[in-house]
């Protein structure tokens, strides 16, 4: 129906003729858009509901009880349906720090969450359907778990600033919800979330629909294709400096991919813009020593080179 409605607007309503490059990317833009808002409306309202049971205080005491490993693993999955941005990264780290949080399962925390959250999981099931989302999904949970593991083995807590271990922010009260309020919650959220992302999906979708347009087809499979080696690590090198989240990422990416970028080499690029950013790093600089940093940014760049190289090798 959505298909339909955007073909009834851009070659009957606006007269443009299908094929053509300005047609296919003004449809492109249309039914993108449209599916985009609508998923994103639904299912973050349902992720709303769930996420109220776990504010910031009950994740900490959650994870402050957690052995390494089994640790790292519930940090993964708390960080998908857990509230984090590269603003919050600071305060989340100081209280995850100081409730008892290991290092490690801290880190697993602040990779998963920036990474694998409800907008790029609703993003990539409207744009590039669900088996892609569960490839991105599962990739994600991997790189976090085992990037934290490993920080916490490295017994690295000597190189997180001093002040972080003084200070003493204190617990705040869990407040229980009736259902009720949590549905308020979840409205509020979601109107929140739209409002805030919601000029980026425009803009990226734009973008998308002119590469998915205009972008020659022979280009990218030359450039960022299976057949080069150095596609990958370029696509990371690339994603670094860009500050972005899931919502200005992935409508481009796809978009790519359908003019033969490989799908290994754009999980790279969506999952460096996300998790390695220079912004999150300046932040975290405030509560990090920079060897800590350095450790950390290798950590992910070669596990997400790794899983590009995988998936472009197996896909």
């Amino acid at each position: 129906m959505l298909q339909e409605f955007a073909d009834l607007l851009v070659y009957e309503w606006l007269g443009l003729l299908p094929g053509t490059t300005m047609g296919d990317a003004v449809n492109f833009f249309v039914y993108d858009s449209i599916k985009i808002f609508l998923m994103l409306i639904v299912i973050i309202f349902g992720v709303s509901i769930l996420r109220s049971y776990f504010p910031a205080e009950r994740t900490k005491k959650i994870l402050s009880h957690k052995r390494e490993f089994y640790g790292n693993i519930m940090a993964a999955l708390l960080g998908t349906v857990t509230p984090f941005c590269s603003c919050s990264a600071v305060p989340v780290f100081i209280g995850f720090i100081e409730s008892g949080v290991p290092l490690g399962i801290t880190f697993s925390f602040l990779i998963a969450s920036p990474m694998v959250n409800e907008v790029a999981v609703i993003m990539l099931w409207g744009l590039l359907g669900w088996k892609i989302t569960a490839i991105y999904i599962s990739s994600g949970l991997v790189i976090a778990i085992i990037g934290g593991y490993l920080i916490g083995k490295f017994k690295l807590e000597h190189l997180v600033q001093d002040y972080v271990y003084e200070m003493k922010v204190g617990d705040t009260e869990i407040i229980e919800q009736s259902f009720v309020e949590r549905l308020q919650y979840a409205r509020s959220y979601t109107k929140e979330i739209v409002k805030k992302i919601w000029m980026y999906v425009i803009i990226a979708i734009a973008l998308g629909g002119f590469i998915h347009g205009y972008a020659p087809e022979d280009f990218l499979t030359q450039y960022a294709g299976k057949d080069n080696i150095w596609a990958v690590p370029m696509a990371v090198l690339i994603g670094v400096p860009l500050y972005s989240n899931a919502a200005g990422v992935i409508p481009i990416v796809t978009a790519l991919i359908q003019k033969g970028m490989s799908l290994g080499t754009a999980l790279a690029f969506m999952m460096a813009v996300t998790a390695l950013s220079f912004p999150e790093m300046i932040i975290l600089r405030n509560v990090l020593k920079p060897k800590l940093i350095a450790i950390f940014i290798a950590i992910l760049t070669i596990s997400i080179i790794f899983t590009g190289y995988l998936f472009n090798i197996i896909i």
